[in-house]
C-alpha cells in the first residue's frame, strides 16, 4: 500500500537534491568566474613585479634566484623569459610545452598537458610569459562551490525529518476519520464528529457525511418498504387462508366451487401485488440506472394499448391512442416504460364506470421533449388528494377492491428515473395524468 507521507517525503527530498544539484552547478559558474578574473590579476601582479633588470638588453641568464622563486611558488604557474633574439633567459618549468612565440596579453592554448591560460608582457626587450593550468581554476572553483552547498547536503537529513514531522501532522485528521469510521458497525450511520480540519480534508469529512445520510436515507426507505409490503400482504395472506378453509368446509359441490373461484380471484390480487412489489423495488432509486437507449412511445404506446383492449371491451370502456405524426422518441428504459403506461391505463379502466372512456396522448413538447397524457372521464381525484395518491399503498376511501395502492407510486418512481415530469389535471369530467419526458 502506497503512502502518502512517504510520497511526499521522495518527492520532496527529490525536489530538494534537484534545486542543490542546480545551486552548485550556478555556484561553480560564478565561481569560475571570479576565480578566472582572481588569477588573472594575479598574473599580471606577477608579471609586474618581475627585476627591472629584463628591461637590460644585454641582460645575462636567469638563474632561478630567490627572488624569482617567490613569484612562481605556486607550482602551478609557469614562467617563462626570452629576450629579444628568442633566446631563452629563464624557465621555472620544464615540464609543460607552452609555444615558444606568444601574442600580448591573455590567450588559451592546448598542450599535451591540458589546457593553458597564458598572460604574455613585454619588458623591454624582453618577453614575459606567465603561464597556468586551467584545471587549476576548474578545481579552485569546485572546492568554493563544494564549501558552499556542504552545509545544505548536511542539512538534508534533518530537513527530511522535519517535512516527516510537518507531513504526518498534516495526515493526522485522515487517520482519525480512518479511526473512527473503522470502529463504527454496519447500524451506525451518524454523521463523523465535525472539527477544525484543514481544508484538505474538510472535502472528504463532508463527503463521508453526505454518503452516510444517503445511505441512511436508503436504509430508511428500504425498512419503510419492507414493512409497508409485510403490512400490505398480512391481509391478503389472511384471506386465502380462510378462504382456503371454506373450501375444505364447503359441503357441496356448488358451495365448493364458489368457494374455489374466491380462492383463485385472491390468489390473482396477491400474485398482482407481489408483482406490483417488486415492480417498485427494481424501480428504487439507485437500484439499477436506466439504460439509456432510444424508445419509440409511438410503438410502445400501441402495443400496451393492444394488450389491454379486451380489458376494456370487458367492462365497455372506449380506449383509444392519438398521436402526433413523427418521431416522438425518449431515453431510457422500455420495460419500465411500458410498466409506467400499462399502470395509467390499469388504473383509469379500474375506475371509471362500465361505458366511459380512456384516450392516450402523445405529443411534443417545448424544447424538443415528448408528452405523455393519459385521460378518462371518471370520478377523478379531489385535489387535495392528488399529492398524497403517488404514496405506496395510500388508495381513496372509494376505490375499487382488488388495487395495491402501488400504481402511481411505480409511476412516480419510474418518471423520477426518466427525468420527466408528472402531473395530476381535471379533464372535465375525469382526470388527466400528464408526463413530461426530456429531449431524447
Amino acid at each position: 500500500m502506497r503512502s502518502i507521507q512517504q510520497t511526499l517525503l521522495w518527492w520532496l527530498a527529490a525536489g530538494l537534491l534537484a534545486g542543490i544539484a542546480i545551486a552548485t552547478v550556478l555556484i561553480y559558474g560564478q565561481a569560475r568566474q571570479e576565480a578566472n578574473a582572481l588569477f588573472d590579476y594575479q598574473m599580471k601582479q606577477v608579471a609586474a613585479a618581475l627585476p627591472s633588470q629584463f628591461s637590460d638588453p644585454v641582460a645575462p641568464p636567469l638563474t632561478a634566484g630567490p627572488t624569482v622563486g617567490l613569484l612562481h611558488g605556486d607550482e602551478d604557474v609557469v614562467i617563462h623569459i626570452w629576450d629579444g633574439s628568442g633566446r631563452s633567459l629563464y624557465l621555472s618549468h620544464a615540464h609543460p610545452a607552452l609555444p615558444p612565440q606568444a601574442e600580448l596579453g591573455f590567450s588559451d592554448v592546448r598542450t599535451d598537458q591540458g589546457e593553458w591560460r597564458i598572460y604574455s608582457v613585454q619588458l623591454g626587450p624582453a618577453v614575459v610569459q606567465i603561464a597556468q593550468p586551467m584545471s587549476a581554476r576548474r578545481t579552485l572553483a569546485a572546492r568554493m562551490a563544494l564549501r558552499t552547498v556542504a552545509p545544505l547536503l548536511l542539512l538534508l537529513p534533518l530537513l527530511g525529518w522535519l517535512v516527516w514531522l510537518a507531513v504526518g501532522r498534516g495526515l493526522r485528521p485522515l487517520r482519525e476519520i480512518a479511526e473512527e469510521v473503522g470502529a463504527r458497525d454496519a447500524a451506525t450511520l451518524a454523521p463523523l464528529a465535525t472539527r477544525a480540519m484543514p481544508a484538505e480534508v474538510a472535502p472528504l469529512s463532508e463527503a463521508l457525511n453526505q454518503l452516510l445520510a444517503r445511505l441512511a436515507q436508503a436504509i430508511d426507505t428500504q425498512r419503510a418498504f419492507v414493512a409497508d409490503a409485510a403490512h400490505a400482504l398480512r391481509t391478503p395472506l389472511a384471506a386465502l387462508q380462510l378462504q382456503a378453509q371454506l373450501v375444505e368446509r364447503a359441503d357441496g359441490a356448488e358451495a365448493r366451487q364458489e368457494a374455489v373461484a374466491r380462492l383463485r380471484q385472491g390468489l390473482e390480487r396477491l400474485t398482482h401485488l407481489v408483482n406490483q412489489l417488486l415492480t417498485l423495488a427494481r424501480q428504487e432509486p439507485g437500484a439499477t440506472p436506466p439504460p439509456h437507449e432510444a424508445v419509440d412511445l409511438r410503438a410502445l404506446a400501441g402495443t400496451v394499448v393492444a394488450d389491454l383492449t379486451q380489458a376494456a371491451i370487458d367492462r365497455d370502456i372506449d380506449l383509444g391512442l392519438d398521436a402526433d405524426p413523427g418521431e416522438l422518441t425518449v431515453k431510457g428504459d422500455a420495460d419500465a416504460l411500458r410498466i409506467l403506461l400499462t399502470n395509467l391505463v390499469d388504473n383509469a379502466l379500474r375506475y371509471i364506470p362500465r361505458g366511459g372512456r380512456v384516450d392516450v396522448h402523445l405529443r411534443r413538447a417545448e424544447a424538443g421533449g415528448v408528452e405523455l397524457a393519459v385521460s378518462d372521464n371518471g370520478p377523478g381525484i379531489p385535489a387535495d388528494e392528488r399529492a398524497r395518491v403517488f404514496d405506496r399503498f395510500y388508495r381513496l376511501a372509494d376505490a375499487p377492491t382488488g388495487g395495491s395502492g402501488l400504481g402511481l407510486a411505480i409511476v412516480a418512481e419510474i418518471a423520477q428515473a426518466h427525468g420527466a415530469r408528472v402531473a395530476l389535471e381535471d379533464a372535465a369530467p375525469g382526470l388527466r395524468v400528464r408526463i413530461v419526458f426530456p429531449p431524447a
